[in-house]
């Protein structure tokens, strides 16, 4: 049985199994692995905690010494690279266009972003919190999302994000 299921209970009562599908918060790296392409070293999403179908999710990024960036971004002062917060938070955003109706199985691409602005350092030991929503979703094909990141309360990252499904 896979560990996203259609058959999971419903993060939300009243959820119409139309809507799209039930989840079983929290969603683990094991869950994200099936919901999301991405694997090692770009597997950035440690955990999806809230989930509104169709609308927002927050998810956890755990920032470790460990990270293979690390080692050669700017080692005497270790700070995540910018591009791979923003792939952080495309990533939660990836959980809501998957879970989509009709959308389970299909590849969404950034198409762009805007916006963007980083307004605190994210380092080892960080936790950074990824909330996004979905601002509107065009043709079944084109989404726009707005996204923030924050550590310990404090906004570490912001911005608009386009995607574009790939059919192939």
């Amino acid at each position: 049985m896979s560990i996203v299921d259609d058959q999971l209970i419903s993060t939300h009562a009243d959820q119409n199994p139309e809507e799209g599908i039930s989840l079983s918060l929290p969603l683990d790296v094991r869950a994200l692995r099936e919901l999301l392409p991405h694997r090692y070293p770009f597997a950035l999403v440690d955990r999806i905690i809230e989930y509104v179908p169709g609308q927002k999710a927050v998810g956890i990024k755990n920032v470790t010494i460990n990270e293979p960036f690390f080692a050669g971004h700017i080692p005497a002062y270790p700070i995540m690279p910018g591009v791979m917060i923003i792939e952080s938070m495309a990533q939660v955003c990836g959980v809501i266009l998957t879970l989509l109706p009709g959308m389970r199985g299909q590849f969404f691409a950034f198409g762009g972003i805007d916006k963007a602005r980083f307004r605190r350092p994210v380092v080892p030991g960080d936790q950074l919190v990824i909330s996004v929503e979905l601002l509107s979703f065009k043709l079944n094909r084109i989404a726009k999302m707005r996204g923030k990141g924050t550590v310990d309360g404090q906004i570490a990252v912001e911005g608009e994000m386009l995607f574009s499904r790939f059919e192939y």
